[in-house]
């Protein structure tokens, strides 16, 4: 009777804690791998998070100092990875790696730069991209490192500054390296045809390179053509559209892009390429049945303006972040606005900035704005409907990550994990 007992306590305990971990995994988000999170899309399954934030803040979970830089925060394997610049005692710029529960730094790797009148030039502006035990960075001259993301020892390096680099664009180089099965695409603007180069993501030695196109600030995206996989880059002078394998142009449409500022991720949906900058503002491209196969069915200029603020897509309708009204919302097909927020969600500026991220397959998005309010919010076709808004962190244009139950989100001087979910 006593073994009959003690085996019936110990099936207990055991469902018990069956539930409790079950509890626990449904309870926490994805990690955040690489730019725009774990589809690269600003989708993310995260926790339940309540509809009312407390009066006095997000539970702070640590904090820590950082150097200046607007790279966006990356957080996988219970890591946390930040690229910074220091000028003292020399100039360099670093990849942080950071335990994700305790912010207690694991390792750091450096390497000299020298920024002189790069503008805006407080630090590295793309956010590193970790895959298969790697984390690969670029810095805004134009290094390129690859590292082992446990232990922080150098794979291998490329330094595009001395020598291969055509022509640093003003604000610095800004697109994460984007990885493609054995490759790693990165957006230098070298010389001979390297606005795109590919590397072996082990060996770091070069496969492709493509374009004359100077390099702009866009993040290239993997997309699933009509025809098959697809890399779209927006560049100062062209929409490409490239063979993955091999960097064969298959189409290109014109657009010459006002100071070169191609900067957000181009959107891909429904065989549409959508991409939307502020003085030549939105166009739409949609694809065709052969890889050669792209036509411009949309341009607006007057009311569709976005800038540094990567837009979210759903269901047929685009959410971007226009310079002069605020959040609007328009459909894909057609461009036809819906509605905008009259610049509620962030405020209005020279050059307004916010992070918007899906929270699930809902209408959900939380936001990052730029005076460093964490926003939650509805975004649907009827309009924007926010939920609760607090301060987390001082002014940031820098793309926060979302992992576990908390958000990370760094400055000029500060890296921040707050947690989102009880």
């Amino acid at each position: 009777m006593a073994v009959k007992s003690s085996c019936t306590s110990v099936i207990a305990a055991m469902f018990v804690l069956c539930i409790a971990i079950r509890t626990n995994l449904s309870a926490r988000g994805e990690d955040w791998p690489q730019w725009r999170g774990p589809r690269g899309n600003g989708t993310w399954n995260g926790p339940n998070i309540a509809s009312n934030w407390p009066a006095e803040g997000l539970p702070v979970v640590w904090q820590r100092q950082v150097g200046g830089g607007y790279a966006g925060v990356i957080v996988a394997g219970g890591r946390v990875f930040v690229a910074d610049r220091q000028t003292e005692p020399e100039e360099v710029e670093r990849l942080i790696a950071l335990d994700a529960a305790s912010g207690a730094v694991q390792w750091t790797h450096a390497w000299p730069v020298r920024y002189g009148t790069l503008d805006y030039g407080n630090g590295p502006r793309a956010a590193p991209t970790v895959f298969d035990g790697r984390v690969y960075v670029l810095g805004a001259l134009g290094h390129v490192h690859c590292l082992d993301a446990e232990a922080g020892d150098v794979q291998w390096s490329k330094d595009y500054f001395g020598g291969d680099l055509k022509q640093l664009p003003e604000w610095g180089l800004a697109a994460s390296p984007v990885i493609w099965n054995d490759l790693v695409i990165v957006h230098p603007g070298a010389k001979h045809d390297g606005c795109l180069v590919a590397l072996d993501r082990r060996t770091g030695e070069e496969v492709w390179r493509s374009s004359a196109d100077p390099a702009g600030y866009a993040t290239p995206a993997v997309i699933a053509a009509p025809s098959g996989p697809q890399l779209v880059a927006w560049t100062p002078a062209h929409v490409l559209g490239l063979s993955l394998d091999s960097g064969r142009i298959f189409w290109r449409v014109p657009y010459k892009v006002t100071y070169g500022v191609s900067i957000a991720t181009p959107i891909f949906d429904r065989a549409i390429v959508f991409v939307t900058g502020y003085w030549e503002g939105s166009k739409a491209i949609r694809l065709g049945p052969k890889a050669e196969d792209a036509s411009l069915i949309w341009e607006d200029n007057r009311d569709l303006r976005g800038l540094m603020s990567q837009p979210l897509y759903r269901d047929g309708h685009v959410y971007s972040l226009d310079k002069q009204y605020g959040l609007t919302c328009f459909e894909l097909e057609t461009g036809k606005k819906l509605w905008d927020d009259g610049n509620k969600m962030t405020p209005r500026g020279r050059n307004p900035q916010a992070t918007m991220v899906w929270i699930g397959d809902e209408d959900r998005a939380i936001v990052l704005n730029s005076d460093g309010e964490l926003i939650l919010a509805r975004f649907n076709p009827a309009g924007y409907q926010e939920e609760t808004r607090t301060k987390i962190i001082e002014a940031t244009w820098a793309h926060p990550a979302y992992a576990g139950d908390c958000v990370y989100a760094r400055n000029d001087t500060t890296l921040v994990c707050l947690r989102l979910a009880p």
